[in-house]
């Protein structure tokens, strides 16, 4: 007596099944292949002879250059995404900062244009003396409508 075997590929629907599994396997292979790529850009430690070692390791033998890879700096991956991320959204927060103050000089810089304007003479110490009130009572300069930083701007 003779059974007849059946595989997963001899039902229609297996087949399919097996096929898409094959296919995100593939597509999770590049995936990987390229995140190890960008990381061994990314890393600062690695001198430039060893990131070209491990770029030509992970191009010539991929599947065990990347699986060697993951194992020996796998760990370090992770935390230098994380780094680089945190990086990017201080730069964004910083911008955000800066594009929401509107291009306002803080109060120092109000404070070292008027030192600098007192000390070429353009104007009094009394007149640098309100001005600087002005600007660390937060009603600076530029926003004051008085005449006294206008003129001395002039």
């Amino acid at each position: 007596m003779s059974a007849q075997t059946y595989l997963a590929y001899d039902y229609p629907l297996l087949s399919v099944f097996w096929s898409m599994l094959l296919f995100f396997l593939w597509i999770m292979w590049f995936v990987l292949l390229f995140r190890v790529v960008v990381d061994i850009f990314r890393d600062d430690d690695l001198s430039g002879w060893a990131k070209a070692g491990w770029l030509a390791f992970t191009i010539l033998l991929p599947f065990l250059g990347v699986f060697i890879y993951v194992v020996a700096r796998g760990k370090n991956m992770g935390r230098r995404e994380v780094a680089q991320a945190r990086a990017q959204q201080e730069e964004f927060n910083t911008y955000i900062r800066q594009t929401a103050a509107g291009g306002r000089t803080s109060s120092i810089d109000e404070l070292a244009k008027l030192s600098e304007i007192r000390s070429r003479g353009d104007i009094t110490d009394e007149e640098f003396r309100r001005a600087k009130d002005l600007v660390l009572t937060g009603h600076g300069p530029a926003e004051h409508s008085g005449s006294t930083y206008r003129t001395a701007h002039r």
